[in-house]
């Protein structure tokens, strides 16, 4: 059994140990009305394995290129101020690079942890403080192959996706100052996180809320069409790290997002619309957030499967994460306790086909020699 195979498998471990032992991840006493959080010692444990493999990763996707920048990089702290002035993009990565290898020295595996360490540690923070099933949620971001996406191989966008992430107390609580300045820090990492700026704000407020569907409309208007607005993001992108991107050979030859991974990722912002009236009737801040961002997330998937699964398709990443706190809640609180078991059987054999697809088919890894 390969590495990949052994994490799907941990994680449906995970997920069968929280079934025998209610109160392994989450569990609620119905007497005392308290939801009881599982322990931090057992949220570690279960999300450590997808660190360790991250951290010791080899050469998969980007990784020989960041292992070559970084064994390449001066550990020397006094050069930071130049770096600032002659780093042209994502300024915030160069200096973080420095600082972590003027700790740790030129070793790139110690590197790849430590960054590992901290994308895994807020999303687990996340989604042991608001997902009413962790388990679930770690199989989710494990079975949809995000981890091999994202903290093997974006791993520098992954860094403020990451930070965005770990707001979500803020944006919950309309702590808008911090959670900005947590967006404007995650930005220096990779400007990509901009796009969570004026999101933010729009997905405030009950699902499906009326800022929520003028952003669906206004994507839907962007794709209908595109080829007009074409000449206004070439020059909204000019003088920035994207200048010349419409023009690029990527972006004229990428054929989009495939329809399969566009419709996987929107089954939480699908499963809204059916339990609406469910989401509506609890009104609990953290699904009405959720169901937004999963909103956004689904159609930015749609966008980028007309336009560029390179560029855009990497844009979702910001919001899909919350889809995995929305899709247990929805499962276990929108269904009977019968109907509820089968469609989580039927939730966790689908995405195990869809792992396979994406691991086996689509990057041709093995999950089992």
């Amino acid at each position: 059994m390969t590495v990949y195979g052994f994490l799907l498998v941990w994680a449906i471990a995970i997920m069968f140990l929280s079934s025998m032992f209610v109160n392994f991840t989450y569990s609620y006493d119905k007497y005392e009305g308290k939801v009881v959080r599982s322990k931090w010692l057992v949220a570690i444990l279960a999300f450590l394995p997808v660190i360790i493999v991250a951290g010791m990763r080899q050469n998969v996707g980007d990784t020989g290129i960041y292992r070559n920048g970084f064994l390449e990089l001066s550990g020397d702290i006094s050069g930071i101020g130049n770096i600032i002035v002659n780093t042209s993009k994502d300024k915030g990565f160069a200096v973080l690079q420095v600082l972590i290898k003027a700790i740790i020295g030129n070793n790139a595996t110690l590197f790849f942890l430590l960054i590992a360490a901290f994308q895994g540690g807020c999303i687990l923070a996340v989604y042991k403080k608001y997902s009413c099933d962790f388990a679930m949620s770690l199989f989710l971001f494990i079975a949809s192959a995000d981890y091999i996406s994202w903290m093997f191989n974006g791993m520098r966008q992954f860094i403020a996706v990451a930070i965005t992430f770990a707001s979500t107390g803020l944006v919950l609580k309309r702590k808008y100052i911090p959670a900005v300045a947590l967006t404007l820090l995650a930005a220096t990492i990779h400007a990509s996180a901009l796009i969570v700026l004026p999101i933010i704000f729009i997905v405030r407020g009950k699902a499906w809320n009326k800022r929520t569907v003028f952003v669906v409309a206004s994507i839907v208007l962007l794709i209908a069409m595109f080829d007009r607005f074409t000449p206004i993001l070439e020059n909204l992108l000019q003088n920035t790290q994207y200048d010349g991107v419409m023009g690029d050979e990527l972006w004229i030859t990428d054929d989009g997002t495939s329809f399969f991974r566009t419709l996987v990722y929107s089954i939480p912002a699908i499963l809204s619309v059916i339990c609406l009236k469910f989401i509506r009737n609890e009104d609990d801040p953290i699904v009405n957030l959720a169901t937004n961002m999963s909103i956004v997330s689904a159609f930015l998937y749609v966008l980028s499967s007309f336009t560029s699964g390179i560029y855009i398709g990497r844009l979702p990443i910001y919001f899909s994460l919350y889809g995995y706190i929305l899709l247990p809640w929805l499962i276990r609180n929108c269904f009977t306790e019968r109907s509820a078991k089968l469609v989580k059987i039927g939730m966790v054999f689908s995405y195990i086909c869809y792992y396979y697809y994406q691991m086996c088919i689509t990057w041709s890894f093995d999950l089992f020699k």
